[in-house]
């Protein structure tokens, strides 16, 4: 239940994302972040802000460890809506978590994959992936590679 636990302090992040989330084809574009990550309910749970500076927005994310069925829920809300996203729900597996759930993006049904990586390195990272056709194909469109702050 400590899974986070590698996360918690502060991180300047270097993100990529596609300028189309649904667009194999789409340009990447890339641009900083400062994250705050903590650790609460003795390793169970896990809350994270993000800055985007150069974007003007910012969110957060709450990681949340089920203990019955041994997996963790994690929900996104957005500074500039105040909406709580649907949750990603998963494990890990060694240093490696995949994460996933259903969700919308521009109207659009689509299934999220989050994943973590490298949690056990200096350098851990986030990806998403999108599937619109019900998880057969996925598409990476965001990733953040984190750094920690001196």
């Amino acid at each position: 239940m400590n899974d986070f636990d590698f996360a918690v302090g502060s991180w300047d992040v270097t993100n990529r994302w596609r300028t189309d989330f649904l667009d194999p084809d789409s340009e990447w574009e890339e641009f900083p972040a400062v994250s705050h990550i903590s650790r609460h309910f003795d390793g169970g749970a896990s809350f994270d802000e993000i800055d985007f500076p150069t974007k003007g927005f910012g969110g957060l994310t709450l990681r949340l460890f089920d203990r019955e069925r041994e997996e963790w829920s994690l929900y996104w809300a957005s500074r500039r809506t105040g909406v709580l996203f649907p949750p990603v729900v998963g494990r890990f597996d060694g240093d490696r978590g995949v994460f996933e759930g259903e969700d919308t993006h521009d109207g659009k049904a689509v299934r999220v994959r989050f994943v973590w990586c490298g949690t056990r390195s200096e350098s851990p990272r986030w990806e998403q992936y999108f599937s619109v056709d019900g998880g057969e194909n996925w598409l990476l469109n965001w990733t953040m590679d984190f750094a920690r702050r001196p």
